[in-house]
């Protein structure tokens, strides 16, 4: 039976995952698990696996999925137990190193590391390209790890990278060495004047080590792609590489290795390298040259090229190594015993099988099927990391299971007489390979040996003596229990051949004279020289431990905690790469116009007033505002309905709830959402004609906002309640508190906001859920000219003692103030700066500077929170109001450290939540407002220009901090929490304006 889980949000790289697959596979009773993200291209891999469920379809690339195979529900249990325990343990291996500096976003890497020239990607192919292309544009090289990029892909990032004076290493580079410099699975190699430019990750280690331990070293080898060479992409690294090495006073000889090149390329490259200034030497594996030429060397085997390369810098000979065994043991070749031969890297699995079949004179061209190389008379020869093996599991250099399990197939076919493997060391692989295959080797050794047969096991290990594993103690183990460990590959091979009565002849090669062809010759650009000359300073994208290593080696690295952009959305990413290339307009600077205008804004109170002497489409009949973007009647919440009621029952354009609603379903009342006439409403939003508003006027801009007054706590109409209890506050309101605090506001000339805001942030408010400080404020501003006012004591002492007992009070005033600060900035119609935020119950919308009055909707969340007793969230009405201006604004939620004291109200945790929370608002805004500084966030000022690119890009969309109100109008506020808007607002904003600017899908 197939159990899912699904972690939201919880991104883990590919190798950790497959490592914590293999351990959760071990579990008794599991019969098949796969741990991966919901990738598209790793969904494909659940379905062959027969793992897919509709959980696993259903989740993002930002996803964790669980899926396993298993009788036992209660194992379940055990499994996400093991989980859990497996990433605790890795959490704390992380925390045991020093490390680099983590970040979650290139312009976080950027400020970070400004003079980063090289982009080190290791993520999955289907989004490496894209943020390839971002690194391109930034002035860096690139070194891509990542495979599963495609061809059309490859060539254009290559061509982008030619013109730039830059180079992209792969995709699918296994291997590099930059300025002694460790990229990916690479060994710790001496530095020398040995340079290398090679299609091969396994065969640049196999060269680097053999240069090394023969006392030389290699301070640059250039990993290009296996694809590099493929007529399409032309050899564009490879030329590039060609005339940077040639050009690099430190280069003495050059090497280079590939599978053999299409015909054009090949020629194009020898032509180039016929006129090259210093010895070079030539490595197409699979093809056995006859001859030399004058300083143009052309190699059979990784040896033979690694000694060429020694003794052309040295200007000697390099004798072979010979292996220390007794062949008089050896089978002889009318024994019929095969070769069963079982790499972790590919070339040296492709020149085993070469070998092989020189060996028995058999002339067919190479094969790579389900990632056999050869399969010839019972001999085989098998890469193990090849994508058949290793789809959803881990790399053969990094987990023996599968060597193990072919080589137990090997020793019960009778006919085997030897088996040939690699021990890869290094960076990247196991680290102890050679010791997690003894038991095997030993417990299968005695088996041939008990059924009167002998095997034998040859291996060749790829490393060097300063690689962390230890090279002659790898060497030393496998000798230990019989096996026959070689110098390099070529020699394992030849013995293993030799093993089974067989040989290869390597005749001596002629030096002819040099055919040059007049090839042009490239300059290199100033950018690949300080390549190959200086250390590099490095944005790791992906895989923690290639920053680890580099930072060992001196490296300036910073680690850029990749996730998937915008969800994984490929058309999305599209979408962010067209606007951030988009030479129409610098988007960025549009943004910083529009928070230039927010810091500008200079709100002022300047009056109480009903509704309908300010907003003249309540003067043209029957009119009622709501929150949020438009919405039906018979589309809003209950609460929101009953807010209606209320309103009806205050107009007096009905005297009981059955008319009053039989009304609002006629068809005559008119509804308009607030945000449409310079107005926000709280909650429901409710505004009729005859309401007390205040009037906020942005002197910088002249315009105005309007806000309805906040009714306290308990049975309110913004919750939905139309008591005659409500309704007669709300009458009290209009005929005496409204009266007398514009007649006192007018007096003062005026209320300044900023200056009460910046006070009250200072003392706890972050203006949404906790408005106490400013709310009293407030009554200090207006309370002196209250007491002087000639009025009737009673209204006086009810006006002052409603001000008082009213902790909310000021949310409204921010709200207006919010809405004039950014109805002026988005005056400025481009750009990608949120400025309008707002919700109905039923879709929550939001605005955008470039694009105008134009709503972007999607359905409206619950909020989650805390409940007072006897409610829970099966009672919460879907999230509703206007008053998310406050976070639009960069207050609120957004401002959640500010109110340290409110924090655990809304369901946040205590002050670390609240300082995650807003320190994660950063990763979405551009800047801070200097106008509000939070003196518990370091003195820093308040988040500032929420931009739907970011919020897009990294899933990350903004808090709310909001009441939560009953879903049965009447009932009122239930509790308190946070809420976000549905990501696909911000979506289909961005796209929208894109398309606005000419993007086409």
């Amino acid at each position: 039976m197939l159990k899912t889980v699904v972690k939201k949000g919880s991104y883990h790289d590919s190798v950790v995952l497959m490592l914590l697959t293999n351990k959760i596979s071990a579990i008794e009773g599991v019969k098949k698990v796969s741990i991966m993200m919901a990738t598209p291209a790793n969904k494909d891999i659940f379905k062959q696996s027969g793992l897919d469920t509709e959980e696993l379809m259903a989740a993002s690339a930002n996803d964790m999925v669980v899926v396993a195979d298993i009788d036992d529900d209660a194992l379940l249990d055990t499994i996400m137990e093991q989980t859990e325990e497996f990433f605790r343990q890795q959490s704390a291996k992380s925390g045991e190193k020093k490390g680099a500096e983590s970040v979650k976003s290139w312009d976080k890497a950027l400020q970070k590391l400004p003079d980063a020239n090289l982009a080190v990607i290791s993520i999955p192919g289907a989004y490496a390209a894209l943020e390839a292309d971002r690194a391109l544009d930034e002035g860096m090289n690139v070194f891509m790890f990542s495979d599963n990029v495609t061809l059309e892909d490859e060539v254009k990032l290559k061509q982008k990278a030619h013109e730039k004076g830059l180079a992209v290493m792969g995709p699918d580079c296994g291997t590099g060495i930059i300025q002694s410099v460790p990229i990916a699975f690479t060994n710790n190699v001496a530095p020398g004047s040995i340079g290398i430019i090679g299609a091969s990750g396994t065969g640049i280690q196999e060269l680097t080590t053999i240069i090394d331990r023969l006392g030389e070293g290699v301070t640059n080898a250039i990993g290009i792609g296996g694809r590099d060479l493929n007529a399409a992409v032309g050899g564009i690294t490879m030329m590039d590489m060609i005339d940077a090495m040639e050009d690099d006073d430190a280069v003495k000889v050059v090497i280079i290795v590939s599978k053999p090149p299409a015909k054009e390329v090949r020629d194009k490259i020898a032509a180039r390298l016929s006129n090259f200034s210093k010895p070079i030497v030539t490595l197409f594996v699979g093809e056995k040259p006859e001859y030399h030429e004058e300083n143009f060397y052309h190699a059979y085997t990784l040896d033979e090229a690694a000694r060429l390369a020694v003794g052309l810098v040295r200007g000697e000979k390099v004798p072979e190594a010979v292996a220390d065994v007794d062949e008089s043991t050896f089978y002889k070749a009318e024994d019929h015993k095969t070769i069963k031969a079982y790499y972790s890297g590919g070339t040296l699995a492709n020149e085993a099988a070469m070998l092989i079949k020189d060996a028995m004179d058999v002339k067919v061209p190479p094969e790579d099927i389900e990632g056999y190389m050869l399969q010839l008379d019972g001999n085989i020869v098998v890469d193990l990391g090849d994508d058949a093996y290793t789809q959803g599991k881990p790399h053969p250099m990094i987990d023996p299971a599968k060597r193990i399990e072919c080589m137990q197939e090997a020793v019960d076919d009778e006919t085997t007489g030897a088996v040939l493997l690699d021990i890869m060391l290094g960076y990247g692989s196991h680290e102890d390979m050679a010791g997690a295959l003894l038991p095997t080797i030993r417990e299968l050794k005695a088996k041939a040996e008990n059924a009167g047969r002998k095997v034998f096991f040859i291996a060749t290990v790829c490393g060097t003596r300063r690689d962390y594993q230890g090279y002659d103690e790898a060497v030393h183990k496998l000798r230990e229990v019989g096996v026959i460990v070689c110098e390099n590959n070529k020699l394992a091979c030849r013995t293993a051949i030799r093993a089974i009565g067989r040989d290869f002849v390597e005749p001596e090669k002629e030096v002819r004279v040099k055919e040059v062809v007049d090839a042009p010759k490239g300059v290199p650009s100033e950018k690949l020289r300080a390549l190959l000359s200086e250390k590099p300073k490095i944005i790791n994208v992906g895989l923690k431990s290639f920053a680890e290593v580099v930072e060992q080696f001196g490296c300036e690295v910073v680690q850029y905690d990749w996730m998937p952009p915008a969800g994984g959305n490929v058309e999305l990413i599209k979408v962010l790469n067209f606007l951030r290339h988009y030479d129409g307009l610098d988007i960025d600077e549009a943004n910083r116009e529009v928070i230039a205008k927010v810091v500008a804004s200079q709100p002022v109170i300047i009056d109480n007033v009903r509704a309908k002497e300010v907003i003249p489409e309540l003067n043209t009949g029957k009119v009622i505002l709501h929150a949020g973007p438009p919405v039906a009647y018979e589309n809003m919440p209950d609460p929101m309905q009953g807010s209606c009621v209320g309103a009806v029952l205050f107009e007096e354009w009905a005297d009981n709830e059955a008319d009053a609603r039989k009304l609002l379903e006629s068809g005559e009342i008119h509804f308009i959402p607030c945000h449409h006439v310079k107005a926000v409403g709280p909650m429901g939003g409710i505004t009729s004609p005859n309401m007390a508003v205040f009037v906020v006027k942005n002197m910088t801009d002249g315009n105005e906002a309007y806000c309805t007054m906040n009714e306290g706590i308990g049975k309110v109409l913004r919750f939905g309640a139309y008591s005659e209890e409500v309704v007669d506050r709300l009458r009290w309101m209009r005929d005496i508190l409204g009266p007398t605090l514009g007649k006192a506001i007018r007096k003062l000339g005026g209320i300044a906001v900023n200056p009460l805001i910046a006070k009250a942030i200072a003392m706890g408010d972050e203006f949404h859920q906790r408005n106490i400080a400013a709310s009293l404020a407030f009554l200090k501003e207006v309370a002196p000219t209250i007491t002087k006012m000639e009025m009737d004591e009673k209204d006086r002492y009810d006006v002052i003692k409603f001000l008082s007992d009213t902790d909310q009070f000021f949310l409204n005033i921010m709200m207006a103030t919010g809405k004039a600060v950014m109805d002026a900035a988005r005056t400025i119609e481009r750009g990608t700066i949120v400025t309008a935020m707002c919700r109905n119950g039923y879709e929550f919308g939001i605005r955008i500077a470039g694009m105008g009055d134009q709503w972007f909707t999607g359905p409206v969340n619950t909020p989650q929170g805390l409940y007072f007793t006897g409610y829970d969230g099966e009672d919460a009405c879907p999230d509703m109001g206007d008053s998310a201006i406050t976070e639009t604004v960069g207050v609120g939620g957004m401002a959640m450290i500010a109110a340290p004291a409110v924090t655990r109200f809304v369901g946040a945790g205590g002050y670390e939540d609240a300082l995650r929370t807003s320190t994660e608002m950063t990763e979405i805004t551009i800047d801070r407002n200097p106008n509000f500084i939070i003196p518990n966030w370091n003195f820093q000022g308040t988040c500032l220009g929420i931009d739907a690119r970011l919020v897009v890009e990294k899933g990350i969309t903004p808090v709310i901090n909001t009441g939560i109100a009953h879903k049965i109008a009447g009932y009122g506020q239930i509790g308190a929490g946070t809420v976000h808007p549905p990501i696909e607002c911000f979506e289909k904003a961005i796209k929208a304006y894109a398309e606005k600017l000419g993007f086409t899908s």
